[in-house]
């Protein structure tokens, strides 16, 4: 049990150096994502260098960082319960077996009831943090581009946020967006089984692995699993958002939203900022696996050193 907790602190503290090294790429990700077409139509396609030459020109640098300490807090229990979750089920179906690796589909069933712990547990706090990163609260704010541009000069922390959410919408929109955050567990499958076959390919002949490996395995895992699942984020950023008046921009399902984007915005309004996910997606996955390594020794130190106190 001490390993699983090592591993839940490390996935936890890895999760947290990760997200604030790549925070500005998400918060521009998360604002393309939101947008329908006739807002990008009314001011034109934007490059990646405008996207945060705008953020920073309206808001300054900390309109790149919206929403930061939820997204903080939201990380650091997804990556811990992730790990948590993860390496209990690999250690049960390693001793059951005798063997001292996963198989993949052993994998990919670690990683499916991991990755549907973490959406019900924290669906909550990627609602809010949301809304505060895109400076929206429904996707009926692209309207009225005065009101718009009014409501991103309005900052609410996390728990008024989370009181306005639930005074407002009532409890239940703090799980808006579960159906497609739970399709979504194939993204982090898709990783750590990638991740999994690699490392261990690598790890043949009793090689040890370094944190340049860690880093290049993480990236390259994490850049085929974004690139497969990034419509269905698509979908979850706006329904996450209140729905909008207009039936015809109201998402009923997960399925219904994929539609309505396609036939609205064309299948580019799937991929609506891929190319800051991609990114920021990677080079977090890069340092959530090498943070995670180093931070894993300094939980089994300090558990060690715990149970010690603990006897004496």
């Amino acid at each position: 049990m001490s390993d699983n907790v090592a591993h839940a602190l490390a996935g936890a503290g890895g999760g947290i150096v990760s997200m604030l090294l790549t925070y500005p790429l998400i918060t521009v990700s998360s604002r393309l994502q939101v947008e329908r077409k006739k807002e990008t139509s009314a001011r034109g396609q934007q490059s990646s260098a405008a996207a945060i030459r705008d953020i920073v020109e309206a808001e300054g640098v900390r309109g790149l960082f919206s929403g930061v300490e939820s997204a903080v807090f939201g990380n650091a229990v997804t990556n811990g319960v992730y790990y948590f979750f993860f390496e209990s089920i690999k250690t049960y179906l390693q001793h059951r077996s005798a063997r001292k690796s996963m198989s993949t589909a052993e994998s990919m069933l670690a990683g499916a009831i991991a990755g549907a712990a973490v959406v019900l547990t924290t669906n909550p706090i990627w609602v809010v943090n949301m809304r505060q990163t895109t400076k929206k609260e429904s996707l009926d704010d692209d309207a009225d581009p005065a009101a718009a541009t009014a409501a991103r000069t309005k900052d609410l922390g996390f728990l008024r946020m989370v009181l306005k959410i639930v005074r407002e919408d009532g409890i239940q929109a703090l799980w808006q967006g579960t159906g497609p955050a739970l399709i979504l567990v194939a993204n982090p499958i898709i990783q750590y089984t990638v991740f999994e076959r690699l490392r261990a390919r690598l790890q043949r002949g009793g090689r040890s692995l370094g944190n340049l490996d860690f880093f290049l395995l993480g990236a390259l895992s994490k850049l085929v699993a974004t690139s497969v699942t990034y419509p269905y984020i698509v979908v979850k950023s706006r329904m996450q958002l209140r729905q909008s008046r207009d039936e015809n921009q109201r998402y009923h399902s997960i399925f219904d939203g994929l539609r309505k984007i396609v036939r609205q915005e064309g299948i580019e309004g799937l991929y609506k900022g891929i190319e800051f996910k991609l990114v920021q997606s990677v080079l977090t996955s890069a340092f959530l696996f090498m943070a995670k390594e180093q931070f894993y020794r300094y939980a089994v130190v300090l558990l060690a050193l715990l149970g010690r106190g603990a006897r004496q």
